[in-house]
């Protein structure tokens, strides 16, 4: 193994003593008998119902949370979580379709938004939640949810929102912020009193189905007290169950952009003139994976009248701006929680890097989880078809592991998440469709087994872990000789990180089984095959052309890696930029579809 120059401050990693022949049942243990991800996968078939149920399955294993309740219909909860008075006059609202409603006319529109003037811009200084007058359905909601204090973004953002400001925020992953913009939400649909007749009064649009789920799963703890409607449409779903819902009436909607402007065009039924706030999260992300166009489309359909928007973005593009200019109203207030802060990433958070070469690495990652075994790990590979391939070699040897990448259906990427969300221990291998916003409780360990594109992909990744103010975690990078010049990224972009050292005789020496099995196994030898050239592809889009130079490769080492001892025959796709396109449906799989006009040849 090639060793760098030792830092100031170094971190031992040890190898594993002895074989570990855990089970996948026993590797990942929840206590919570949660299914495994092909048994929920087996008895699902794609429909958002069926998607439905597994978050239900997910909330009743716990039993502090109530059971979910159906997206297009009022919760039953609504009544009890008023006083005698209030449960009365709702029951009136539900039996009375035509009762008068003060912002509402015979068409059923709604007239102008009513913010709460209680709150000033001012009230930023406020820490706790019960301190911002909400209403009391949404106090006893996140009384139940265990939150008293605000986080920083929260405490900063809420009130102006609350006061009806439009908002560009900037914050650290993991900051809080989906409460940020869910409170306010869910108070003006309150205070307008929204029905299901009235439609669609909050859109919050997401990148990742993933992320789109898990603000749904939060928005349903949020409303369970309140009487407003709330849904999910998401690519890979049942669009027809979707369309059904839309029509009964959804008054808070959580969308992917695709089929959020599916519906828009041709959904005929689905209400949205009454529209008052729209929720753009993760929006540099959004643009990132190919959804501009789709971006502006949307804001050009939605009504503009009294609406009040709020983007979130972790960085601040030229994109970004030009998508801000167009969705939000003149004059919005600008809120950034991490200026003065000396990182870019977490203070709970210890991050370190290790230099080996390209036929070392796979040995090195099998070494570090077979130790780790006992805790809860994510590693970030760079293609689906890499994920494919470690996922099934990592179980065949007895290391179980969930894959999570963006070629899978939609149910059982929904399944394995939720698995990974409810284990205390196990090990998940994903591509970057895991890197945005989504909420994993507990994880020790982030690994980057194939390097990120640049230092906002490494942020987005690490931040699966030490998250929240009180939050800690690990990561580790695997760097090639040849890629240390990434450091000087990550060090621009205030990255602060140690050097690792696994000695070169802790690392278990399986190469010789590795090419046996790869050989003898073809399901193996097939996908070890198509990972090997999405490698490649990968690296070849990456943007940081000064570090990552595929002509530097030593494809001999890069095949042992992937249990070749010879660099197998591929084919991959260069484009004229040395860029392949980023599809928005799988944020993880950087060499894209477009086929390229220059093509090469790799071989021994």
């Amino acid at each position: 193994m090639v060793k760098a120059k030792s830092s100031s401050t170094k971190a031992k990693l040890s190898s594993a003593s002895k074989k570990n022949g855990t089970s996948k049942k026993e590797a990942i243990k929840s206590g919570k008998k949660a299914k495994s991800t092909e048994a929920l996968a087996d008895e699902i078939d794609g429909d958002l119902n069926e998607i439905e149920d597994i978050l239900e399955k997910n909330d009743s294993e716990d039993e502090d949370v109530e059971p979910v309740v159906d997206i297009a219909e009022s919760s039953d909860e609504a009544e009890e979580a008023e006083d005698a008075d209030e449960a009365a006059e709702e029951e009136s609202d539900n039996n009375a379709e035509n009762d008068e409603n003060e912002f509402e006319d015979e068409q059923g529109n709604i007239s102008a938004p009513a913010p709460n003037t209680s709150v000033s811009e001012g009230s930023a200084d406020k820490v706790n939640f019960d301190e911002l007058n909400l209403s009391g359905p949404t106090q006893k909601a996140i009384e139940e949810m265990g939150f008293t204090k605000m986080t920083s973004v929260q405490a900063k953002t809420i009130p102006p929102l609350l006061a009806g400001r439009d908002v560009l925020g900037a914050a650290k992953t993991g900051s809080g912020k989906t409460l940020a913009f869910l409170i306010p939400a869910i108070e003006l649909l309150y205070s307008l009193k929204f029905k299901p007749r009235n439609g669609t009064g909050v859109i919050v649009v997401t990148p990742t189905r993933e992320l789109a789920l898990q603000i749904f799963g939060v928005a349903r703890e949020l409303m369970k007290h309140h009487s407003q409607t709330f849904g999910i449409v998401i690519g890979g779903a049942n669009r027809r169950a979707e369309a059904e819902k839309l029509i009964k009436g959804v008054n808070m909607l959580i969308a992917t952009p695709g089929r959020l402007l599916d519906h828009l065009q041709n959904t005929k039924g689905f209400v949205f003139k009454n529209l008052k706030a729209l929720i753009i999260d993760e929006a540099d992300r959004i643009l990132e994976i190919g959804f501009e166009e789709e971006m502006k489309q949307i804001i050009k359909i939605l009504p503009r009248e009294d609406r009040q928007s709020m983007l979130f973005s972790a960085t601040q593009t030229t994109k970004v701006e030009d998508l801000a200019r167009i969705s939000l109203r003149k004059g919005p207030l600008y809120i950034n929680v991490d200026e003065k802060h000396e990182t870019s990433t977490a203070n709970g958070l210890e991050q370190g890097y290790v230099v080996c070469d390209s036929d070392k690495r796979f040995l090195l990652l099998f070494s570090f989880l077979k130790r780790n075994i006992k805790k809860k790990v994510i590693v970030f590979l760079s293609s689906c078809n890499s994920v494919k391939f470690y996922g099934e070699l990592l179980n065949y040897i007895d290391l179980p592991v969930l894959s999570l990448h963006g070629k899978q259906k939609q149910t059982s990427r929904t399944s394995t998440f939720f698995e990974f969300c409810n284990a205390k221990r196990g090990i998940l291998v994903c591509t970057d469709v895991a890197a945005r916003g989504l909420d994993i409780p507990a994880v020790d360990w982030i690994i980057q087994f194939d390097p990120p594109d640049d230092p906002r992909d490494y942020i987005h990744r690490v931040g699966r872990t030490a998250r929240g103010s009180q939050g800690k975690g690990k990561s580790l990078m695997f760097l090639t000789p040849s890629e240390l010049g990434f450091l000087r990224y990550l060090k621009a972009a205030k990255v602060p990180l140690n050097e690792y050292e696994f000695p070169t005789n802790k690392i278990a020496n399986v190469q010789g089984q590795l090419e046996k099995l790869v050989s003898q196994n073809y399901m193996l030898n097939s996908a070890a095959r198509d990972g090997y050239r999405a490698y490649l592809q990968a690296y070849a889009s990456h943007s940081t052309k000064t570090v990552y130079q595929i002509d530097k490769l030593d494809l001999v080492k890069v095949a042992k890696s992937f249990g070749f001892p010879v660099p197998p025959k591929v084919n991959i796709t260069i484009g004229a930029s040395g860029k392949g396109v980023k599809r928005g449906r799988d944020a993880g799989h950087k060499g894209g579809n477009k086929r390229s006009k220059k093509e090469h040849q790799w071989t021994t």
